[in-house]
């Protein structure tokens, strides 16, 4: 990951940025939550490491020109997203063809098994069917490479798989 340039899509806690910087990246950083931004310079300076920061909405990317970037990740940002389609189609506007997207997302059978929730409500509060994802994906010209279903020990159900782990390949320029 050296020498790459890696954006990451809403800073997860701890913060990827900052683990890819560690590595050598170019780590940037997009979130619309100014808090969230502080934390990442925080751990940022902690770490010793540069890591470029953009307050706003998960598919500004126009600090990125086309095909700059390396690497994208979202760990758990895309599920509140307003326009995924928008989302989408910047990352594979700022993507080297070829290049990976990283998503992981609350995995929706975790959703539909979660007692706390009415069966009216299985696919609210941001959670897609892994259809929709699927098609999201693939009408933004992206290929899944990779598709994990994984358990999270702290989730009840150890049948039930509850995060979703997607490497998505960008197709074509």
């Amino acid at each position: 990951i050296s020498g790459k340039r890696v954006i990451e899509l809403g800073v997860s806690s701890p913060p990827n940025a900052v683990a890819m910087a560690r590595l050598g990246a170019k780590a940037i950083a997009v979130d619309p939550d100014p808090r969230a931004i502080d934390g990442l310079r925080l751990a940022a300076d902690r770490a010793e490491v540069r890591v470029e920061c953009h307050q706003g909405d998960l598919a500004d990317l126009g600090f990125a020109t086309s095909a700059s970037v390396d690497l994208v990740l979202a760990a758990h940002s895309l599920g509140g997203v307003d326009d995924l389609p928008r989302v989408l189609r910047q990352v594979h506007r700022v993507l080297k063809p070829g290049s990976a997207f990283v998503v992981a997302a609350t995995h929706p059978v975790a959703v539909m098994f979660d007692q706390t929730r009415t069966a009216n409500h299985v696919y609210a509060h941001g959670v897609q069917s892994f259809a929709e994802l699927y098609m999201a994906f693939e009408r933004a010209n992206f290929h899944f490479e990779v598709v994990l279903e994984l358990n999270d020990d702290r989730v009840h159900d150890p049948l039930c798989p509850s995060v979703l782990v997607l490497r998505a390949r960008k197709l074509g320029v």
